[in-house]
């Protein structure tokens, strides 16, 4: 009886548990549920002995209540304003900096400036006339007439006191043009300023394609002593005209000047011409012929030489000749 009592009053009791927990609410603020989402709410949701990022990954999926959800719609509006304002603190700034760092002439037309104003844009049409239909005829600006732009320039050099010169009138070299001689000036190219000279005054008479830079054969006078060629070679010397070295005998010095590029012919034109005798010409040597230098052309003309020979030791004498037509004369 006493097993059976015990077992009898462990069903009642057993009964009562179930039907409150039938009947009662669970609900209500202080039901094990609510005691536990309380609990949870104070610790973040963090349940112990789980990891932080499994934490915060459960935290993620976990279906929100509406009143999460507004209080993260307000916080991300409060950063939003929080962003705005900084934007606009930073605008402000850089403006004020702008405005400090720029003049009285330049905040004109700046981000300071009124910005309501609008530009019109005008239509071009085909009315408009060119440049070149638009411009001032030079017959009225000759007579006098100036344009508002030159007045005002003129009213503003007055006002400086800037002096005016007037560029009116002609301008006219010293002399009179038409008096200048052109044969007067140097037309030769000759680097040795005697042939250049003499050049000029040969200038109509010049072999054509003459080049006056030609060999000259000098390398030093190779000839002996007293003899013509010897007195020929210090003679041009002195006279600045060019001569060789190794010509030859006396004979051969129109072939060798020639072949050089002298100018050669039988006209003596100027003091300092090489005068060629051929062998036995003029009392000459029958073998070796002779050279001469022209000194002076006379009207008539004949002309007046100085020679040497070996028999003169060095010294010179003169001979006039009536007929110099009959020779050659090399001359540069």
């Amino acid at each position: 009886m006493r097993h059976a009592a015990h077992q009898a009053a462990n069903n009642s009791r057993q009964y009562i548990r179930t039907s409150r927990s039938l009947f009662s609410t669970g609900s209500g603020a202080h039901s094990a549920k609510a005691v536990r989402m309380a609990q949870m709410t104070q610790s973040n949701g963090a349940v112990l002995g789980l990891d932080q990022a499994v934490v915060e990954r459960l935290n993620e999926v976990a279906p929100q209540t509406r009143r999460a959800l507004r209080e993260a719609a307000r916080a991300a509006e409060r950063r939003s304003h929080i962003l705005t304002s900084a934007s606009l603190a930073a605008l402000v700034g850089t403006a004020a900096t702008a405005a400090a760092l720029a003049g009285p002439d330049d905040i004109k037309g700046s981000i300071l400036a009124d910005t309501a104003t609008t530009t019109q844009l005008k239509r071009i049409t085909t009315d408009v006339v060119s440049r070149s239909e638009d411009r001032t005829p030079l017959s009225a600006l000759s007579d006098g007439a100036v344009t508002d732009t030159a007045a005002a320039s003129q009213q503003t050099a007055a006002s400086t006191d800037t002096a005016q010169i007037a560029s009116e009138g002609d301008w006219q070299a010293t002399g009179d043009a038409s008096q200048l001689d052109v044969n007067q000036m140097s037309r030769s190219l000759a680097n040795n300023p005697q042939v250049a000279a003499l050049m000029d005054q040969d200038y109509n008479v010049l072999p054509a394609g003459f080049n006056p830079n030609h060999a000259t054969g000098d390398s030093g006078n190779a000839y002996s002593f007293s003899q013509c060629t010897w007195w020929v070679y210090v003679r041009r010397h002195e006279l600045g005209l060019p001569v060789g070295s190794y010509m030859g005998n006396g004979n051969m010095w129109a072939n060798s000047a020639r072949a050089l590029g002298y100018w050669v012919d039988n006209t003596p034109r100027h003091v300092g011409d090489i005068m060629v005798f051929a062998a036995g010409q003029a009392g000459a040597d029958g073998y070796y012929g002779h050279v001469a230098i022209v000194e002076q052309i006379n009207p008539d003309g004949s002309i007046v030489t100085s020679e040497c020979g070996a028999s003169m030791n060095g010294k010179t004498y003169s001979k006039t000749y009536t007929n110099p037509g009959d020779f050659q004369f090399i001359h540069y």
